[in-house]
């Protein structure tokens, strides 16, 4: 069982944080108090493994309560948990620019008299003994979020985990155009399997179907420039950050030509070492 612990400067990143180890797979709570972080660790040691990978944000929200972070990290530690802290920081300034662009009070603004400095310098002090016991460290003051999310899987993915998910889709365009696509391929323009009578009835999930649709030239010639553009893209996709990529096949009535290419790209995929996902929306419509 994998914990990690998110804190450091308000306006630092902690929320992009939380978003990032979701996506691969971390259970996250947001402004958790540090006496209940134990409690909850004997919940997930008796879950059957069903929680693995546990993220909490603990900062200065919490009050008092904060102060208690660094007993919670020594208790934690003494019981031989899988603990790493990650400490968040940004220059004054950056951190200034974020709350006016944002609009959001300071969580110390009320004790610092509504002077935002003031707050990020009391904050500072009382993150002293928590930014020493930190395993790791990122100044997020001139790092874009692409880099933020390479740092972040840089630290936490696990060797040979893919961390952007690829969902493939069929669908057809008479049941109306599908809008969730990053990437949106249309295959009508390849001979369509519903004219022949022995093949209407079935789908592309059947070898006769696919068979028939992928005989053509001009289909085996399309899907080889489709799986060299996709495979060319995947990395730059990566490379930029995206947790998810959704590619799209759409035909007229979702069923033959489009099912077809979905489960063929797919499976180059599976293949490739990518995680997927496939779904065909309108396969059972009429």
């Amino acid at each position: 069982m994998q914990f990690v612990i998110i804190t450091g400067l308000s306006g630092s990143g902690k929320s992009s944080a939380v978003n990032i180890l979701e996506d691969i797979g971390y259970y996250c709570i947001d402004n958790m108090p540090p006496e209940l972080i134990t409690k909850f660790a004997d919940i997930c040691s008796q879950s059957d493994g069903k929680i693995e990978k546990v993220a909490f944000v603990v900062d200065i929200r919490g009050g008092d309560l904060f102060l208690k972070l660094s007993d919670t990290i020594t208790q934690l530690k003494a019981a031989h948990v899988n603990l790493k802290i990650l400490f968040l920081d940004s220059a004054d300034d950056v951190i200034v620019r974020r709350y006016k662009e944002t609009r959001r009070k300071h969580p110390l603004d009320e004790v610092s008299y509504g002077n935002i400095r003031k707050a990020i310098e009391t904050e500072r002090e009382i993150l002293v003994p928590v930014k020493a016991k930190a395993d790791y460290y990122i100044d997020t003051s001139s790092t874009s979020l692409a880099e933020f999310k390479e740092r972040m899987y840089s630290m936490f993915l696990e060797s040979g985990q893919d961390y952007m998910r690829i969902d493939v889709r069929s669908f057809g365009f008479k049941f109306g155009a599908f809008s969730e696509g990053d990437l949106i391929f249309d295959v009508r323009c390849l001979p369509n399997p519903y004219y022949i009578p022995e093949l209407r009835d079935k789908t592309g999930l059947s070898a006769e179907v696919s068979g028939y649709v992928m005989k053509f030239d001009e289909a085996k010639q399309l899907y080889s420039k489709l799986t060299e553009l996709v495979d060319f893209l995947i990395p730059l996709y990566e490379r930029e950050g995206k947790s998810q990529l959704v590619i799209a096949f759409g035909c007229t009535g979702g069923k033959h030509r489009s099912v077809t290419f979905a489960e063929a790209l797919a499976g180059h995929l599976k293949n490739s070492g990518h995680k997927v996902r496939i779904s065909h929306r309108d396969i059972d419509k009429h």
